[in-house]
């Protein structure tokens, strides 16, 4: 391809990275009339936004490691939920210390939370199993705070749309970032390809941040900067196919292994792990750490024991790098940094990293005073009390929601594509329509990105081939493109349930295999790590 037929972009501001951050930093400059391009060379939420168990912390977390990082979290939690209560489950928590526990440790927690500004109430065993009955009954000492749960993935696509309805701000998705052309300590431009076609991209902008997430390292280092350093953390989440509890429950000791579940709609998820890695891509969950997390939630919630699990995944934490946190990251800080690059000699180029989702939205007030500073831009941060407006097309990620809406209406022409979740055509077609980040040709993993398809019990085995065949009668597919994209969907759902094939998701585990190897013809083959997926 000669250089005449490149794709040339321009705005103020190029963001790198699709995830809460970038999509923060997209919304605070457009309040603040900054026009900007977001990118990501996959779609929204490809890292750690979309790889978490979606608790916005109360700091509990973290209260007697970091009451710096755990005071943040309370503030900008409590932010969050007056702001955007569309995409918050306030449904409070609870920390508890079980048989074998630290006693010591249990009773310097509510100094911890006191330090830090966390509201902390004590509970005695019976109070504490009438809010969650699933506890058992050897419980040493408990505590209320006020943890509770966000939508990740709704969070991001309304903070998109919001920035595209207040200017020409937009998203383009697949965009990977190959080089930047720097010119007399100004980054002119970024070289990227679009990961689809191939095709080359130029963009254009005054201003660069790199909002990368576990890729930050990385970016920076194509610009010329190395004062960025990253620990990558690898966490296994476990999802479990019912709401186990009514709130978060954690135990009551430092962050460590199976300590902590949190409900999600209609269903729970279980974890994490911490697992130091080399390379943020590439990663999955394994047996071994399934095994372990399983074990250590069901001494904290026994019924755990008995709980179906749909699926495993795993994400990154971008942690910043510190003294003694190499090989542990469990002691990195949970803080987060910007990069202003000044002393790298560049000037118009930035780097925000590290922190939690819980904290998006601060770490994109810091960025986005830098460069609203940069461009001589006076207008100040919005994002602290400026609701978060709710966008019709965004309801489907929620659980439930397509259910109510299908039984509400009551149209037996909208046929129910995924039965799992009741997503019918109609809430397809909005998507494609109307979803921050549609495009022409949507692939079954972006629009199960913008909906609950393929999340239920059956994991895709029916809808990933009923909202293929629906596409195809659209017109949206075509060629044998359409069955390429539903295998890549259906494999890097099997990714997730190969570690958690026992009891019964051993059957429905065998009739996806019927549906997909029988009638749609997909065979075994080997993966990247060495199994076979469907």
């Amino acid at each position: 391809m000669n250089a005449m037929s490149k794709r040339v972009h321009e705005a103020d501001v190029l963001v790198i990275g699709g995830g809460a951050t970038g999509s923060g930093i997209m919304r605070d400059l457009a309040l603040r009339g900054i026009t900007c391009l977001l990118i990501d060379r996959k779609d929204l939420n490809a890292g750690a936004s979309g790889g978490n168990h979606g608790l916005l912390h109360s700091g509990g977390r973290y209260a007697a490691a970091d009451a710096e990082t755990a005071a943040e979290c309370m503030r900008e939690g409590e932010i969050l939920k007056r702001l955007a209560p569309e995409c918050i489950d306030d449904c409070g928590g609870l920390f508890v210390a079980v048989e074998g526990d630290d006693v010591d440790f249990a009773a310097r927690f509510p100094e911890h939370c006191r330090v830090a500004g966390i509201p902390c109430e004590p509970l005695t065993a019976a109070e504490a199993r009438e809010r969650e009955p699933a506890l058992p009954q050897g419980i040493i000492a408990a505590y209320a705070v006020p943890d509770a749960t966000i939508d990740p993935f709704r969070v991001v696509l309304e903070n998109v749309g919001h920035a595209e309805r207040q200017n020409d701000s937009s998203y383009l998705p697949h965009t990977e970032v190959e080089a930047f052309e720097i010119v007399d300590g100004k980054v002119i431009s970024a070289q990227c390809r679009d990961r689809r076609s191939g095709d080359p991209i130029e963009i254009r902008a005054r201003q660069f941040i790199n909002a990368s997430g576990a890729w930050a390292e990385k970016v920076a280092r194509l610009a010329g900067c190395n004062d960025v350093s990253l620990l990558y953390s690898k966490g296994t989440l476990l999802i479990s196919n019912t709401r186990v509890t009514n709130g978060v429950v954690n135990r009551l000791r430092l962050p460590d292994d199976g300590d902590i579940l949190v409900p999600g709609g209609t269903v729970s998820l279980l974890g994490t792990s911490s697992v130091t890695v080399e390379d943020p891509d590439g990663i999955a969950p394994t047996i071994p750490e399934v095994d372990r997390i399983l074990a250590e939630g069901a001494a904290m919630l026994p019924v755990l024991n008995e709980t179906r699990f749909v699926r495993a995944f795993s994400g990154v934490r971008p942690l910043l790098k510190s003294a003694g946190s190499e090989a542990d990251g469990r002691k990195a800080n949970r803080g987060f940094a910007l990069f202003d690059h000044e002393d790298q000699g560049l000037t118009n180029f930035a780097t925000v990293a590290g922190g939690k989702f819980t904290t998006f939205r601060l770490m994109a007030e810091k960025a986005g005073d830098l460069v609203a500073q940069r461009l001589g831009n006076a207008e100040s941060c919005k994002t602290n009390v400026e609701p978060l407006p709710s966008g019709d097309a965004l309801r489907w990620t929620q659980p439930g929601a397509a259910a109510r809406d299908w039984y509400k209406r009551s149209d037996p022409t909208d046929m129910i594509l995924c039965e799992c979740e009741m997503v019918a055509r109609s809430a397809v077609d909005t998507i494609m329509q109307d979803a921050p980040g549609a495009e022409d040709h949507m692939s079954l993993k972006a629009i199960a990105l913008r909906s609950r398809i393929g999340k239920g019990a059956c994991q895709g085995a029916f809808c990933s081939m009923r909202v293929t065949s629906y596409l195809y009668d659209r017109g949206v597919y075509d060629s044998p493109d359409g069955l390429r994209l539903m295998r890549e969907f259906v494999q890097e759902r099997y990714k997730g349930v190969r570690p958690v094939l026992w009891g019964a998701q051993m059957p429905q585990a065998e009739l996806a295999e019927i549906l997909h190897c029988g009638l749609a013809g997909m065979d075994l083959t080997a993966d990247e790590d060495g199994g076979t997926s469907k």
